[in-house]
């Protein structure tokens, strides 16, 4: 099994930035293929980026291209992603989660380990 926790996330205003960090313990972690999710009230959670196990290979929403990135340090366990130029539609619970198949997969209900949570608000 594998903990994740995420962290970072608060109330800002549009144009600003956050980092949100999850961090992982139990399962290897520098073996896993990590996404962030988010999910806005009424809606369904939609991958946001993924990066893989040794952070060669990355996937990003076009909503978000240009203004995300995800990143990781295998040796501190843990997964970062970088929001910038943040607009009010950015407003979700964002999750970390874990996959440990053999390539990047980027769909809902191909991750099986999931974090509880970080609420980011983006005032206008």
């Amino acid at each position: 099994q594998v903990q994740l926790v995420e962290s970072g996330g608060g109330l800002v205003q549009s144009g600003g930035s956050l980092r949100l960090s999850c961090a992982a313990s139990g399962r290897t972690f520098s073996t896993a293929n990590m996404g962030w999710f988010r999910q806005a009230p009424g809606k369904e959670r939609e991958v946001v980026a993924a990066i893989n196990w040794n952070g060669g290979n990355t996937h990003y929403a076009n909503f978000v291209k240009g203004r995300f990135t995800i990143s990781r340090d295998n040796a501190k366990n843990t997964v970062y992603l970088q929001m910038n130029s943040l607009k009010p539609e950015d407003t979700a619970v964002y999750y970390c989660a874990a996959d440990w198949f053999r390539r990047l997969r980027v769909g809902v209900d191909e991750y099986d380990h999931w974090g509880q949570g970080t609420q980011v608000t983006v005032s206008s």
